[in-house]
């Protein structure tokens, strides 16, 4: 509500003026004074939205009023009135810094417009002076929340181009290995023991590269919200197995004893067994790797609050205190140098982080320093069921190992492979070729397309992102082509997302293979898809 003093020594006009402003106006509040000393106790006490005063009064006239008024309140808009109409009277009310000047008898429609006009301007004003204000009081603050912006946006840049340096070295160092063990295979000159270890290097290189794509994905995937878990009780022995089974040949090789302290006591876990595998092949890989040759790492199961608690602890090279805040932020190493000792791209933790946390679980780590090891530490809530194993049923194979389970054969089985990629479409075609499947390899939709009714297959695999025509349009015009045949299809592509999958298979595809895609995984969809009714024969030893 506005308030409004009116000053003047006539009553009447006290009267009526009054009346006319609250008749114009709504929420106005009206007081007033038949003197310059009234007027100036009330103005002192109460912060008026608009002040009316006659200039000729006894005493104080109103333009001296007027200079008290612009001490007291100076941005307090003043309507001086007077019943002389002297111009040089009007010069001196507006060069003392009155708002209007209005001469009597008072056109009441135009002072309301008038102290309207005041009002709204004196609010306005007082709302930018209070914008001003708070800018200026918040300046510094303003300032420093930009230049910390700036510093880690720098920071955020420096780990941007490190990472792409990494990445380059990390995917470069692996191809390297595989292009000079090709070329001394090309050459035929390697007797049978470095034949073998071409191989061998060759799958390990291709395994590691396989390796970085995957953690990339798996950030991809955590940073979008897509990494979906598959969650069931399980027994976290096994899975533990299983990661210590992946880890041993590394820490052999370097001559670190890995102990087993498992007490859970038969408790389970809701979780995924895979990415829970991850979680402990990624600790223990870590701590092989920045273990001291013939070192130790401790592997401990345990319960307690309702809690499974997963720890793995080594004595190798320790974590610097300052560091510690920053172990599970993706592309982060302690050491980024060029001379670092260990490779790797620094995601391997930043994805055991995000996996446990979507488990509903916590991680910490702890290090007295460098040279003094570290333990990291995993808590997942219990599901409170006892295990197989304490109810007397044998627990099941750990996740990576494998049955011992013969090729499938597939002697006579046609099948059309259809990929852009000459190089998947010759490791394909050799693999299925080896497994006794006679194989029609081409490298476009449109060729495939050609091939169908002259040549019609058991089995398609088809690649999906193809120039021309992709592997869904594909596979629509291969069925068309073909109505009253059963065509199983397979989808082999590097799209490997679980959204992937789940669009390849509403497509029409009855598998889907990721690439790289595992051999004797591929020969067994394979025979799946060519028998559906019956179990395959399977290839001699």
């Amino acid at each position: 509500m506005a308030r409004i003093v009116i000053v003047d020594d006539d009553p009447s006009l006290l009267k009526a003026l009054p009346e006319a402003v609250r008749l114009r106006l709504k929420d106005v509040a009206v007081d007033t004074c038949d003197s310059a000393a009234d007027a100036l106790s009330k103005i002192s006490v109460t912060d008026y939205d608009a002040i009316v005063a006659d200039i000729k009064m006894p005493g104080m006239d109103g333009l001296a009023l007027l200079a008290e008024i612009r001490t007291l309140r100076p941005d307090t808009p003043t309507v001086l009135i007077t019943g002389h109409g002297h111009d040089d009277l009007a010069v001196l009310a507006l060069r003392g810094g009155a708002y209007d000047f209005v001469q009597k008898p008072i056109d009441r429609d135009y002072i309301v417009a008038s102290l309207t006009r005041a009002i709204e301007e004196r609010e306005r004003r007082r709302r930018v002076e209070a914008q001003q204000a708070f800018l200026e009081q918040h300046a510094e603050l303003l300032e420093k929340i930009i230049e910390e912006r700036t510093r880690e946006l720098r920071e955020a840049n420096r780990l941007k181009d490190q990472f792409i340096a990494m990445l380059s070295h990390e995917l470069r160092s692996p191809l390297g290995a595989i292009r000079m063990w090709a070329s001394l295979l090309r050459g035929g000159k390697l007797d049978a023991e470095r034949t073998a270890r071409a191989i061998e290097a060759i799958e390990r290189s291709a395994m590691t590269q396989a390796q970085l794509v995957e953690d990339l994905l798996d950030v991809s995937r955590i940073t979008a919200g897509k990494l979906v878990l598959d969650a069931r009780p399980i027994d976290l022995a096994a899975v533990a197995e299983a990661a210590l089974d992946a880890v041993r040949a590394d820490a052999e090789a370097k001559e670190v004893r890995i102990e087993q302290v498992f007490e859970l006591g038969g408790g389970r876990v809701q979780g995924d067994p895979a990415r829970l595998q991850q979680v402990m092949w990624n600790l223990l890989s870590n701590a092989v790797k920045f273990s001291s040759r013939g070192g130790r790492v401790v592997l401990r199961l345990a319960c307690g609050d309702g809690q499974a608690i997963i720890s793995v602890r080594d004595e190798g090279e320790g974590i610097a205190p300052e560091f510690l805040p920053h172990v599970f932020e993706p592309f982060r190493q302690a050491d980024s140098t060029d001379t670092r000792a260990h490779g790797g791209l620094g995601l391997g933790l930043a994805i055991v982080h995000d996996v446990v946390e979507l488990h509903r679980g916590t991680i910490e780590v702890e290090s007295k320093g460098k040279g003094q090891g570290a333990t990291f530490t995993v808590r997942l809530p219990l599901v409170g069921a006892r295990s197989e194993a304490a109810r007397g049923v044998a627990r099941q194979p750990a996740l990576s190992g494998e049955e011992f389970r013969p090729s499938p054969s597939l002697q006579g089985v046609r099948v059309l492979v259809v990929d852009d990629d000459a190089g998947a479409r010759e490791s394909v075609t050799a693999v299925l070729e080896q497994s006794g499947a006679s194989v029609r390899a081409v490298e476009s939709a449109a060729e495939a397309v050609e091939t169908l009714e002259r040549e019609p297959p058991d089995v398609l695999l088809s690649d999906i992102a193809m120039p021309g025509m992709d592997g869904y349009a594909f596979l629509g015009q291969a069925r068309a082509r073909l109505p009253g045949a059963q065509l199983p299809a397979a989808a082999l592509t590097a799209y490997a997302d679980a959204t992937d999958r789940a669009r390849a298979l509403a497509a029409g595809f009855q598998a889907h293979l990721a690439k790289p895609v595992d051999p004797a995984e591929l020969v067994a969809v394979v025979a799946e898809l060519a028998y559906p009714t019956r179990e395959p024969l399977t290839a001699g030893p």
